[in-house]
């Protein structure tokens, strides 16, 4: 069995290689070519797949780690996955502090997968002992024999992006990237890939999208972390009420922030018209996209690499979910999409 065309032996053999999709219908009246970096294809549904396995084998390598150690992590959800996933198949034990805006489902996947979780308030600052930084940093000091990963200042994070997402993206588009639009949390992604497609090409532009409440955008704008820009928002894995080392602000041209209505709009628009099952902060990464658009930021000649980080099934509690979409007031849209009705005999 020297074959492994159809055989892995184990999940983590999956991790990367994710494919390129054109899209049609949601770019139909856009100028340029616009392409999804549909990271969902990962096994586990996320581009954390690719940072979770980068850095414990690293620290595997550097023997920094053994059976006996315990991972603790903050997340919004989708690095806890991946990494309780890629504990699971090493054998560690894995510990999450989470912040409360995570969603339902990705609590109850994360405990799934064996993971203990600890839910901590999203609003308070980080350094408040209630934060989920504060939180993991008790837990390391209580903890024998542990280990932070610690995403927002691990420039691990950013290697696993440079070593394989942007590699990926500039041979998928044999060269032909021009603009790469994607979210910004820890920074690690846009980071990573921006380091590789920058080496290549010098003139390919990088485009960062911020949420409204964060801070992201106007440190890149002034250098300065202005707390008058902090309030909370709603969409997850996306930026941030502090300044993450893992995010490289020289690299990035461009940030460009958006709304929760209308990135929550966008990823269900994506899911009716494309047919790919996005999430949150893929709605946000395609509504910067729109955004930018109306600015007449792209030519025909363009072609526009746009990172759809995860899966839509990890929001089936908030963004499809009717309910909660009233819940948070969005309803300037028509909220039911002319929905196809459903019908219970």
């Amino acid at each position: 069995m020297n074959s492994q065309s159809y055989m892995y032996p184990n999940l983590l053999n999956l991790i990367g290689k994710t494919p390129l999709i054109k899209l049609n219908k949601i770019a139909l009246n856009f100028k340029g070519t616009y392409l999804a970096k549909w990271e969902a294809f990962n096994p586990g549904h996320s581009n954390k797949d690719r940072i979770a396995l980068h850095i414990i084998q690293t620290l595997e390598e550097q023997c920094a780690i053994n059976e006996e150690t315990t991972i603790i992590e903050t997340t919004s959800g989708n690095t806890g996955f991946s990494l309780a996933m890629v504990a699971i198949i090493k054998g560690y034990r894995c510990v999450l502090a989470v912040n409360s805006k995570c969603s339902d489902d990705k609590i109850n996947m994360l405990r799934a997968l064996g993971a203990e979780v600890y839910v901590c308030p999203a609003n308070v600052k980080a350094d408040d002992p209630r934060s989920y930084h504060q939180i993991a940093k008790k837990l390391l000091n209580e903890t024998k024999n542990s280990i932070y990963i610690n995403q927002y200042f691990n420039e691990l994070n950013v290697q696993a992006h440079y070593k394989t997402t942007g590699p990926e993206i500039w041979n998928q588009t044999e060269g032909k990237i021009t603009h790469l639009v994607a979210c910004s949390g820890t920074g690690g992604t846009i980071s990573g890939c921006a380091k590789y497609l920058k080496k290549m090409n010098p003139s390919i532009k990088i485009i960062g999208v911020d949420a409204y409440g964060s801070v992201l955008k106007k440190y890149h704008e002034t250098s300065e972390l202005d707390p008058n820009e902090i309030y909370p928002y709603r969409i997850e894995g996306l930026g941030k009420n502090h300044i993450p080392s893992t995010t490289n602000f020289e690299l990035i041209d461009e940030f460009i922030k958006v709304s929760d209505e209308k990135s929550a709009y966008m990823a269900r628009k994506i899911t009716k018209e494309e047919g790919i099952f996005v999430g949150y902060t893929s709605g946000a990464a395609f509504e910067a996209v729109r955004l930018l658009n109306k600015k007449n930021k792209f030519s025909n000649k363009d072609c526009i690499v746009v990172v759809f980080p995860d899966h839509g099934s990890r929001y089936l509690s908030k963004i499809y979910n009717e309910k909660w979409m009233l819940d948070q007031g969005f309803n300037q849209y028509n909220i039911l999409e002319k929905q196809s009705k459903v019908e219970y005999i």
